[in-house]
């Protein structure tokens, strides 16, 4: 992302600062959401505590990291992507305090020792997509920017992903949280795609200049082709998995896409940045897509665990990406240097051996399998905590170049 818009805006002081750009709470929530809700994840595979009443836990698990975690930090992203791409000013003070309270309800609601109702937990958990997609319609329809307008669409998808878990929980749609897991998976894919293929090559051509004695040599590449082939792959990907995710076909599509996400990611040339952490982050991270598209297509055609497919692609890609872009646009946008501290570069590393630890697990002898789980969940608990300590005060703290926002 680059510096947002701010002009016109002459109210930050009247705003609190946590609610002057998008970022600023969603980044924040959004770890505390890894931490939280991993710990509390963790405290039920120790204790074996589950409410009667609630939906399966591992079901629950899995809609809190994507619906909670990950949907917190899309939102960030948008929220103050959408200003820098329209021109436009961001949603802050009120606005965004009502989006913010929105997704902490649903988290409440959806959380199962609040013996929440499950419609009224439905409807509380769906309301905040919507609501985040006509924060950022108007902005993106007034600048007739129809080609980031394409966002909404996303929104509008995983908001029927989340409708079709809760039917299921409903006991309205038999499969309906399978589909919706499938669906809000392929949607946060494409997410990270399109914005990856953004964001990958220009922050690698930009920051490689500054690294290294060999500048004149150093280029990142891309492909029309290769791009149009990984955007059409990811995108069949998803009806493929959702109605036939066992089949032949959806597995060749998934080493298709794999090979296709492959061969972009070495276009862009990441191994030179391997001196600077908050680039070589962004490669790593992208590249659990290709390991995780991989898996999955083995899953369908060689029986591998699928298991192993989906946290290669949700702690692997998913997480770390969160990780490094949160990581580097809170400091871009409050006004400090784009240099990471230690305590960052080893929540990178962390959250890296936590990715590694539960995607292999389902793959290890059984006597191994519950060391492994353990062991990754602290990882990756200790890995967002780390960020939290690092990032809290930057996110709480006026920008450091005196700005608003």
């Amino acid at each position: 992302m680059s510096s947002p818009s701010l002009a016109g805006r002459d109210d930050g002081p009247a705003i609190p600062i946590l609610f002057q750009y998008g970022f600023r709470f969603f980044f924040l929530f959004s770890g505390v959401a890894a931490v939280g809700l991993l710990a509390a994840w963790l405290g039920v595979l120790v204790t074996g505590e589950w409410p009667d009443h609630a939906a399966g836990a591992s079901a629950w698990h899995a809609h809190e990291m994507l619906f909670g975690m990950v949907v917190a930090a899309v939102a960030g992203f948008l929220l103050t992507a959408v200003p820098s791409w329209t021109g436009t000013r961001a949603v802050a003070g009120a606005p965004l305090m009502a989006l913010a309270a929105l997704w902490i309800a649903g988290r409440v609601a959806v959380f199962p020792w609040t013996g929440m109702p499950e419609p009224v937990a439905a409807v509380i958990d769906i309301a905040f997509l919507p609501g985040l997609g006509i924060a950022l319609a108007r902005p993106l329809v007034k600048a007739g920017k129809w080609r980031n307008s394409a966002f909404l669409i996303l929104i509008g998808l995983l908001t029927a992903a989340n409708m079709l878990i809760h039917l299921d929980w409903l006991e309205m749609l038999d499969g309906g949280a399978d589909a919706g897991f499938a669906l809000g998976l392929g949607i946060i894919l494409m997410m990270v795609t399109v914005i990856g293929g953004r964001i990958l090559p220009a922050f690698t051509l930009n920051g490689l200049g500054k690294v290294g004695p060999n500048k004149d040599v150093l280029s990142v590449r891309s492909w029309p082709m290769v791009e149009r082939l990984t955007l059409v792959l990811t995108l069949a990907l998803i009806p493929a998995t959702m109605a036939a995710p066992e089949s032949a076909i959806t597995g060749l599509i998934a080493l298709a896409a794999a090979v296709a996400h492959a061969v972009r990611l070495a276009g862009w040339q990441g191994w030179k940045a391997w001196r600077s952490p908050i680039l070589w982050i962004l490669h790593v991270g992208y590249l659990w897509v290709p390991v995780a598209l991989t898996l999955r297509g083995l899953h369908a055609l060689a029986g591998l665990p699928a298991a192993s497919g989906t946290h290669a692609m949700t702690v692997g890609a998913f997480a770390t990406l969160i990780l490094a872009v949160m990581s580097r646009a809170s400091l871009g946008h409050t006004g400090r240097p784009l240099t990471v501290s230690r305590a960052t570069v080893a929540a990178y590393v962390l959250l890296t051996a936590a990715a590694v630890g539960r995607t292999a697990s389902p793959l290890l002898p059984v006597d191994w399998v519950w060391a492994a789980l353990q062991w990754s969940g602290y990882a990756w608990v200790a890995a967002f905590a780390m960020y939290l300590v690092a990032y809290a005060p930057v996110l709480l703290s006026p920008r450091a170049d005196g700005r608003p926002g």
